[in-house]
């Protein structure tokens, strides 16, 4: 960890947080993440090697802790940054809101959605919704989330349930609207997003998916 060689604070504390993915594995301990395997859903393009350094530092620097069971949670040190990258979300909403190809990453989009699902909004018993990009590559096109009261699980294969309702979009479109770039029904309108399956299962899709937490961060105009 190269030093800025001052005594601000905020030299120190960027010391160890401006670091190369450092704030993201932060924000993935924020969000409920705690195992390694999780946490690195949550960072797809980080390498395993990095992530394992990155949490050792963090561990080390007091703000996170590594329980016997192999689980990393954050100390109060570390939730006292919550605020912090809280902001910095809201602050990128508003002020970066450019996305370019560079920035969409189907498995980090279908990761996000997985987690933000209002589990007590689902019908009783199962129901899956089928993703499919129309503009990524074949291997990452189609995604399935099997979703109950209990808990979703994200498939990149067909795992043989009946679909309520499918969906068809592409990558950029459904990060747009997942971030709260753009409004659910006003996709639908445009034709960019598409649903076909149960009357029932399409109509309420927009309650089941509640998408980023700053996605009703005010927009610059």
């Amino acid at each position: 960890m190269t030093g800025y060689g001052q005594f601000c604070p905020v030299a120190k504390a960027a010391e160890l947080l401006d670091q190369r993915w450092m704030l993201l594995v932060v924000r993935e301990l924020m969000a409920g993440s705690q195992h390694f395997n999780e946490i690195r859903r949550g960072v797809p393009k980080m390498s395993p090697t990095l992530l394992s350094r990155r949490l050792r530092e963090l561990v080390r620097a007091g703000v996170a802790e590594r329980t016997d069971d192999k689980r990393y949670v954050l100390t109060p040190a570390g939730k006292e940054l919550g605020p912090i990258v809280d902001a910095l979300g809201a602050w990128g909403t508003r002020w970066v809101p450019e996305l370019g190809d560079p920035d969409l990453d189907p498995h980090l989009l279908m990761w996000d959605i997985r987690r933000s699902i209002d589990l007590i909004a689902l019908p009783p018993g199962r129901t899956v919704l089928h993703v499919v990009f129309r503009d990524v590559d074949p291997a990452e096109r189609r995604w399935w989330l099997v979703m109950t009261r209990d808990g979703a699980d994200l498939c990149d294969f067909d795992p043989g349930h009946d679909i309520a309702v499918t969906m068809e979009t592409s990558l950029l479109e459904l990060s747009r609207i997942w971030r709260g770039d753009m409004g659910w029904e006003q996709s639908q309108r445009t034709g960019e997003l598409r649903l076909r399956g149960l009357a029932s299962a399409c109509r309420d899709l927009g309650r089941w998916l509640k998408f980023s937490r700053y996605a009703t961060t005010p927009r610059t105009v």
